[in-house]
C-alpha cells in the first residue's frame, strides 16, 4: 500500500511556472485525505508558493504536504499554521561564485544571445543555482519553441561539466539548467526526505513528466520508486483519480 504520493511539479501539476488549476486542486485536495503528498521541482520557495501552496484548498490537509523547492535539497512544512523551513542545504559564498562565473563563461561560449529576455537568466536559489535561457518571467509560448529537443540545454549542460565537475548540471523545465552540489537529483531529494518522514521508498508512488534517459524526474525511478510517467497535467489528473479510488477501496 502505497501512503506517500509524490509529484514533479511542471509538466506534472501545472503547466511551466503557471499556478495548479481548480481541478487539480480538489484532486491534490481529496488525494491528502487519503495519502501523505509531495512535491519536488528545481523552482525555489515562492514559486512553489505561487504555484501549489496559495492555490490549495482551505480544508485541505496541509500539514500531510510536503514541499520540496530546488531538486529536494530544502523541504518545507505545514506546522502550527505555518510554513516552516525544515532543511536548506545551501551553497557557500565561494561555491556560489564559481557556480556564477561558470554560467555566464559557458553561455559565452556556446554562442548564444541575442534572444528577447524576460526577468533576470540566473537565479541564486541558495541550494541551487538556475539559469532560465529566457529569462524567469518568459511566457510559456516563447519556451515552448526554444529548446523542445532539449539540444541548446546540452550544449551548455556538456560545457558546464568540464568547467565544475564537481557539481551536477540538470535540464529541467523548458529552458533552465539547475546547477547543485556533485550528487544532488530528485532521488537525493526523496532520500531526504524519506529520511525526515521516516518512509521507505516501497510506500511511495512517484509522477513525472520527465520519466526518460536524461530527464530530471528519471533519477526517482532509477532509484526504486514506483514512477508512473504522464504525458501532460490532464494525465496526471487521470492518474490522481484513480489512485485516490484505489487508496479508497
Amino acid at each position: 500500500m502505497k501512503t506517500m504520493i509524490a509529484f514533479d511539479l511542471d509538466g506534472t501539476l501545472a503547466e511551466s511556472k503557471q499556478p495548479i488549476g481548480d481541478e487539480m486542486s480538489v484532486l491534490l485536495k481529496n488525494l491528502l485525505d487519503v495519502a501523505q503528498v509531495a512535491v519536488i521541482s528545481g523552482g525555489d520557495w515562492p514559486q512553489f508558493e505561487k504555484q501549489v501552496v496559495g492555490r490549495m484548498q482551505a480544508d485541505a490537509k496541509l500539514e500531510r504536504l510536503f514541499i520540496m523547492p530546488t531538486t529536494g535539497t530544502k523541504l518545507f512544512r505545514f506546522q502550527n499554521g505555518v510554513w516552516n523551513t525544515i532543511y536548506n542545504d545551501a551553497f557557500s559564498p565561494e561555491e556560489r561564485d564559481q557556480v556564477l562565473d561558470a554560467l555566464n563563461k559557458a553561455w559565452d561560449q556556446a554562442g548564444f544571445g541575442g534572444e528577447q529576455t524576460w526577468g533576470e537568466r540566473i537565479e541564486d536559489r541558495g541550494s541551487q543555482i538556475t539559469l532560465s535561457a529566457l529569462g524567469q518571467q518568459a511566457p510559456l509560448e516563447a519556451k515552448e519553441h526554444w529548446d523542445p529537443k532539449q539540444e541548446k540545454r546540452r550544449q551548455l549542460q556538456a560545457i558546464l561539466r568540464t568547467m565544475i565537475p564537481d557539481h551536477s548540471i540538470n535540464i529541467g523545465g523548458a529552458t533552465s539548467v539547475d546547477i547543485t552540489r556533485k550528487g544532488i537529483d530528485k532521488a537525493y531529494g526523496m532520500r531526504r526526505l524519506c529520511d525526515h518522514a521516516g518512509i521507505v521508498f516501497e510506500n511511495i508512488l512517484f509522477m513525472g513528466d520527465a520519466i526518460y534517459p536524461g530527464g530530471n524526474d528519471d533519477p526517482v525511478r532509477a532509484a526504486g520508486i514506483d514512477s508512473i510517467k504522464v504525458r501532460d497535467v490532464a494525465d496526471t489528473s487521470v492518474a490522481i483519480t484513480a489512485v485516490i479510488a484505489c487508496l479508497k477501496a
